[in-house]
């Protein structure tokens, strides 16, 4: 037993000063542990795209395509399908009405405009799969070897089968995605309904928990759930992205998860 302790405190000691005194780790599953927010900003860009060719707004300035980049960071990241949806349709002056739950996808409403997206996405993940970064895996497994308890949490509806598919399932104690929040009447981020309910699972507090987000939303939603730590993670890698990170909320800023760990060199997979 004491050789199990030592061994955990050795474990808790690579890993970076934030993470040392936290009871649980809370991952945003898009974009942090799972290498999907490309497919996702591309399924939004064709949605959007074709919603602004059947409804072109007054201002030409506004009839840009979408931005799989910076429109994909500001209005869409993180958020449910139809709050994305209606957070970028409004910054281009656009007033579509919200339409019937499940609306066949097209252009005529916010809810037919999320349903194209979902159906872009789902096509797309089928056909590529998802992937992950070596450095998520190695923290992963750090945090397992310390004793520390994760969990995943998405807005996404797909969040357990984007994890299965990167091989990720075993490493979380509890996932909370779209289908939960809908279930349980959570809010979409930056609410932290998401992140509040998974550390409840857990069974700590959310001031004894870390949070790793990518989008500006989650890190706000961290920063209102009063979680103990919030860790942004700048994927995006632009002159503005980590600064947005840390206005939004986040403590610390990584480019990799594998930042966290203070012992990478030499690190495999297997």
């Amino acid at each position: 037993m004491e050789e199990f302790r030592t061994a955990r405190r050795r474990a808790r000691a690579e890993l970076a000063p934030c993470l040392r005194d936290v009871r649980a780790v809370v991952f945003d599953t898009d974009g942090v542990l799972v290498d999907s927010a490309k497919l996702h900003a591309a399924a939004w860009k064709e949605a959007f795209d074709a919603c602004l060719r059947s409804h072109p707004p007054d201002d030409p300035a506004q009839r840009r395509p979408f931005d799989e980049r910076e429109d994909y960071r500001r209005y869409v990241d993180g958020k449910s399908r139809l709050d994305g949806a209606l957070a970028f349709l409004e910054s281009r002056g656009l007033r579509l009405p919200e339409g019937e739950v499940g609306e066949e996808p097209g252009t005529g409403s916010v809810r037919a405009v999320a349903a194209d997206k979902e159906r872009r996405f789902v096509a797309r993940l089928h056909a590529s799969g998802a992937q992950t970064w070596p450095g998520t895996v190695r923290l992963l497994r750090q945090l397992r070897a310390a004793g520390i308890p994760c969990a995943a949490v998405s807005a996404s509806r797909h969040a357990r089968e984007l994890l299965e598919k990167a091989g990720l399932t075993g490493l979380f104690r509890t996932v909370v995605d779209g289908q939960d929040a809908a279930r349980l009447g959570l809010r979409g981020k930056p609410d932290p309904a998401l992140f509040l309910e998974a550390a409840r699972q857990l069974e700590v507090t959310a001031a004894t928990t870390a949070v790793v987000e990518d989008a500006l939303a989650g890190v706000e939603a961290g920063r209102r759930g009063g979680f103990g730590v919030v860790v942004g993670v700048d994927r995006a890698a632009t002159p503005d992205s980590a600064r947005d990170l840390r206005e939004h909320g986040a403590d610390v800023v990584v480019g990799d998860l594998a930042e966290l760990l203070t012992v990478v060199a030499g690190s495999t997979e297997d």
